[in-house]
């Protein structure tokens, strides 16, 4: 007769634990998206940027005007810009949705307060020093930290959503003219049509680096598990926060 072996219920608590959901559909659908869209906005708006690399401030700005920044980038008068802003403008517009339906969520579920507010504590200066070294260093999350989110965690994410992404989107809208034809008061806040695009460059240039740090902390913690729980929704073989 076989033995019947009976698990302490903590295992089984672990057990269960180990294959939790962890990414609802919504969060996932919205990720990929946004993985999407990025990529695009990236490769179209370097076509963009090769057609004038220069920056000014205020309402006009072109050659043989005064500039505020020249990029070592050759001139293609006339050239990817054409492509670069239809492909540009589509895939903002995809940015812009999924991003909306994810905030909304999160403000509705509460998961931007749960979640990613800084709890009492971790705003101190110890905490954020030890949080600053331990990335600069790289040093690998212990197995009960790989998916949790510390305090550098999120507070960038809480910039990224509530910061640069409104932000990006306010003066994207001031460089449309179709939009500023109607709604002229994106581009007079912005302080010119100008000063709009030299704003929405270096914004662009700190999501770009916010998303290499975020995907090289990602191998750090373990890429392939992180990856396939973004996709399936569940975490395999290691616990996850809820």
């Amino acid at each position: 007769m076989a033995q019947t072996t009976y698990l302490p219920s903590a295992t089984i608590l672990e057990a269960s634990e180990q294959n939790a959901a962890r990414f609802s559909v919504l969060v996932r659908v919205t990720h990929w998206l946004n993985t999407v869209s990025l990529v695009a906005l990236v490769v179209s708006g370097f076509g963009i940027l090769l057609a004038h690399p220069r920056f000014y401030w205020g309402e006009t700005g072109g050659l043989g005007t005064p500039s505020i920044l020249d990029l070592p980038l050759p001139f293609m008068l006339g050239g990817p810009s054409g492509w670069g802003r239809y492909m540009h403008f589509q895939a903002a517009w995809l940015c812009v949705l999924t991003g909306l339906l994810y905030a909304i969520s999160g403000l509705l579920s509460q998961h931007f307060r749960k979640n990613l507010w800084p709890a009492k504590g971790q705003l101190s200066w110890s905490s954020l020093r030890n949080e600053l070294w331990n990335h600069l260093r790289f040093k690998k999350p212990a197995a009960e930290e790989a998916y949790s989110y510390n305090v550098l965690q999120r507070l960038s994410y809480l910039v990224v959503v509530f910061f640069l992404f409104p932000l990006m989107i306010w003066t994207g809208m001031a460089m449309s003219p179709a939009v500023t034809s109607v709604f002229p008061f994106f581009v007079t806040l912005s302080g010119g049509y100008e000063s709009a695009r030299t704003i929405h460059f270096f914004a662009a240039n700190l999501l770009v680096l916010f998303v290499l740090v975020h995907v090289a902390m990602v191998c750090l913690a373990g890429f392939v598990q992180r990856t396939m729980a973004m996709i399936t929704g569940r975490v395999i073989g290691g616990r996850e926060r809820p």
